[in-house]
């Protein structure tokens, strides 16, 4: 009789490579080419500090003689410069690259808080139900009843009038994700709810609550992990809507002080300048924002549909 050696479990990668996901992944060239571009405009702004051809935030290093240059690729262009330089000499691809980073850390802070306090909410107006499930929910309406860009700058206004005025620069980081990431947490509340109110029903759940297990532990090990599904598909596309948020912020003057220049910073830096010739000021911090924002929402539609087993 041959004994015959037992298989071995695939590992995680091998079987998230054999997976129906990474297989919808490969077979779409839009889920390719969009999460491309945003990991290199990820690691493009991590990076930065170590790849930038300059550091736009050393003032030491900054010659008000070099202002206004244009583009290598024009006539007057230099190669040390290949995007040209702002009204303060700065490299305007390192402040790219540099605003990318901020602009980046801004939104992931913003969804996170959003997602945690969305989550959270949902959670328990799903589970718990009646005049609780009321109370968020009507809270919810209410506020998506308003656009999330007056939302943000009523609680960043509020903000800076309760705070200091001493800790404005120094805490304003804080108070823009505070701010963004408050006026987006109703679409993950909403759609946590809709799944808590269908997985609530389930005979595990039933079951959990015939042993005996608190209400926040069913909420947190049994509901949590089957409705993070949607949950990922709204955080990716809201990743894309609070860089916008953050952008429009500072470009109105409310958002960061010009000592952190964002992409929307940059953007409204160059617009004082845009008809007098210096074009690419704004123009190609523009261009940065449009193409990282395009490529997290062109990946967040892909990854809804890849997702959606309906579509499967």
């Amino acid at each position: 009789m041959s004994i015959t050696r037992p298989t071995r479990e695939k590992g995680a990668l091998a079987r998230f490579f054999d997976s129906d996901f990474f297989y919808a992944y490969r077979r779409s060239p839009i889920a390719i080419v969009s999460s491309l571009i945003a990991a290199i405009c990820l690691f493009g702004a991590l990076l930065a500090p170590w790849i930038a051809p300059h550091n736009p935030f050393d003032l030491a290093s900054l010659n008000l003689l070099d202002s206004f240059k244009p583009p290598a690729f024009m006539a007057e262009g230099e190669r040390a410069y290949p995007l040209g330089t702002d009204d303060q000499g700065r490299d305007m691809l390192s402040g790219i690259m540099y605003g990318a980073r901020i602009s980046l850390e801004v939104g992931i802070l913003s969804v996170a808080l959003a997602l945690v306090v969305g989550v959270s909410l949902g959670l328990l107006a799903g589970y718990l139900g009646g005049t609780v499930d009321a109370v968020l929910m009507r809270m919810a309406d209410v506020q998506l009843t308003f656009p999330s860009i007056l939302i943000a700058l009523l609680v960043d206004g509020i903000a800076r009038a309760l705070l200091p005025r001493e800790l404005h620069e120094a805490l304003e980081l804080y108070v823009l994700v505070f701010a963004i990431g408050i006026a987006l947490w109703p679409q993950f509340a909403r759609t946590v709810r809709g799944s808590t109110l269908v997985e609530r029903g389930r005979e595990y759940v039933m079951a959990a609550r015939v042993i005996g297990l608190s209400s926040p532990r069913i909420m947190l090990s049994h509901i949590l992990p089957n409705v993070l599904g949607p949950v990922l598909v709204i955080a990716t596309i809201n990743l894309g809507q609070a860089i916008i948020a953050e952008a429009t912020l500072s470009f109105l003057g409310v958002g960061l002080p010009p000592t952190q220049p964002s992409l929307g910073t940059l953007i409204r830096i160059g617009n004082d300048f845009l008809f007098s010739g210096e074009w690419w000021i704004t123009v190609f911090p523009g261009i940065g924002l449009a193409v990282m924002v395009l490529a997290i929402n062109l990946l967040g539609d892909w990854l809804r549909d890849a997702l959606n087993p309906r579509l499967r």
